[in-house]
C-alpha cells in the first residue's frame, strides 16, 4: 500500500506549482527549478489521481456486481472492469513507489570530477591517468562535454591530479557512483620479477553548484595571486596569474594556475570552490538527517574502497554490489561502463524500496 497522504501531497503540490508558475511575481532564479519539479509531477499526476479514486470506483463496481436486479450482461461487464481496475491498482502502486523514492536533488546537475593518485607512487599516477582516459571515453560515448579544469602531470605520462567538469543531461545521477577509492592490481613495466603491485587512486564527484544553490559572499573569500610555477620550479610566465582562493568560514582552499589569464584562473577556481563548499554543506545535512547515509550506494564517500581493477585476471569488481565483470579492457574503454552503472542504480533503488516498505 502507498500511504494516501503522500499521494494527496503530490496532487496538492502539483496544483501549488501550477499556480506559482503562472504568476508574474515568481522569482526568475527559482523558475527553472520549479519548472523541473512541475514536469516531474506531470509524469505521475494522472496515476496519483487514479490511485486516489480507486476505492470509490471499486465500491461503485462492486455495487453493480452485487445488485441482482441488473442484467447479467451489465454484471459481467462490471466484473470485468473490476478485475482490470485491481490490476491497474498494482501498476499504480509500483509507479508511485518508484516516484516516491527519496531523490537526490542534485541528480540533474552537471558534475566536477577530481581524480588523485593515492598509494603506489608512479604506478598510482599512471592509474590516475587510466581512469581519466576511461571517463573521457564514457563521456564521448554519451556525447557529454568534458572540460579539463586543472591537471598536474607526473613522470611517464601519469597524473598526480586531474580535475574536470562534465556537462550534459543528468550527469551527476550517473557519475556519483564513481566516488571512492579505485584500486588497481597489475605488474608495473619496471617490475623485473613479474610481481603484481597494488596501488590506488581517489575519485571525488561533486555536483556543480549554481548561484541559486549556495551563496558565496565576497567578504568570506581571501584571494591571493602569485606567479605560476612549472615543473622543477621553472617559471611558466612572468606575471602573477595564478590564483589561490580561501573560503574562510569552511576553510576550503582552491589554487588554479593552468591559464595564463588571472581572470580565467579565478573563474575556474571559484567554480571548484563553489562545488566543494556546496558538497560539504550537503554532506553535513545528509549526516544530520540519516545515520545510515554511508550504507547508501551513491553516498559519494571518497574514503570507501569501491572497485578493484585486476589486470592479470582481466576483471573489474565493484565491492558495493559484489559484481565482477571479466571484461576489463572493455570496461576501461567505456564500452560496458553502463552495465556496471545500471546494476549500481538498481541496487540502490531496491534498498530505497525496502526502506519505503518498512
Amino acid at each position: 500500500m502507498v500511504p494516501l497522504d503522500k499521494v494527496k501531497n503530490i496532487i496538492t503540490r502539483h496544483k501549488s506549482l501550477e499556480k506559482e508558475l503562472s504568476s508574474e511575481d515568481i522569482d526568475p532564479k527559482l523558475f527553472a527549478k520549479k519548472s523541473k519539479e512541475y514536469s516531474s509531477l506531470e509524469s505521475i499526476i494522472t496515476i496519483a489521481k487514479n490511485y486516489l479514486n480507486f476505492e470509490t470506483e471499486k465500491t461503485d463496481l462492486i455495487n453493480l456486481v452485487e445488485d441482482k436486479s441488473n442484467d447479467k450482461e451489465i454484471i459481467d461487464l462490471a466484473q470485468k472492469d473490476l478485475s482490470q481496475l485491481i490490476e491497474k491498482k498494482k501498476k499504480y502502486e509500483d509507479d508511485l513507489k518508484l516516484f516516491l523514492l527519496p531523490k537526490d536533488e542534485d541528480d540533474n546537475k552537471n558534475a566536477i570530477v577530481e581524480i588523485r593518485a593515492g598509494t603506489g607512487g608512479l604506478e598510482a599516477s599512471l592509474f590516475c591517468a587510466d581512469l581519466f582516459k576511461m571517463y573521457e571515453k564514457v563521456c564521448s560515448k554519451k556525447k557529454w562535454k568534458l572540460e579539463i579544469i586543472n591537471i598536474s602531470k607526473s613522470e611517464a605520462g601519469g597524473f598526480k591530479e586531474v580535475i574536470f567538469s562534465v556537462n550534459g543531461n543528468d550527469i551527476y545521477s550517473y557519475l556519483k557512483y564513481e566516488s571512492g577509492v579505485h584500486r588497481v592490481q597489475r605488474i608495473p613495466e619496471t617490475e623485473t620479477q613479474g610481481r603484481v603491485h597494488t596501488s590506488a587512486a581517489t575519485v571525488a564527484v561533486l555536483p556543480e553548484a549554481e548561484d541559486v544553490d549556495i551563496e558565496i559572499k565576497e567578504s568570506d573569500l581571501r584571494i591571493d595571486v602569485f606567479r605560476a610555477g612549472g615543473p622543477g620550479g621553472q617559471s611558466v610566465n612572468t606575471t602573477d596569474s595564478a590564483v589561490r582562493i580561501t573560503h574562510i568560514p569552511s576553510g576550503v582552499v582552491v589554487s588554479q594556475q593552468d591559464e595564463k589569464s588571472q581572470h580565467k584562473n579565478k573563474a575556474k577556481a571559484l567554480k571548484i570552490l563553489r562545488s566543494r563548499v556546496y558538497e560539504a554543506e550537503k554532506r553535513k545535512k545528509d549526516q544530520e538527517r540519516s545515520s545510515n547515509r554511508k550504507s547508501q550506494i551513491g553516498s559519494g564517500d571518497r574514503s570507501e574502497r569501491i572497485r578493484t581493477y585486476n589486470f592479470p585476471q582481466g576483471r573489474v569488481t565493484d565491492h558495493r554490489i559484489n559484481l565482477t565483470l571479466h571484461k576489463l579492457d572493455e570496461f576501461l574503454s567505456g564500452e560496458i561502463h553502463e552495465e556496471m552503472n545500471q546494476e549500481l542504480r538498481l541496487k540502490e533503488q531496491n534498498l530505497k524500496l525496502e526502506k519505503l516498505n518498512t
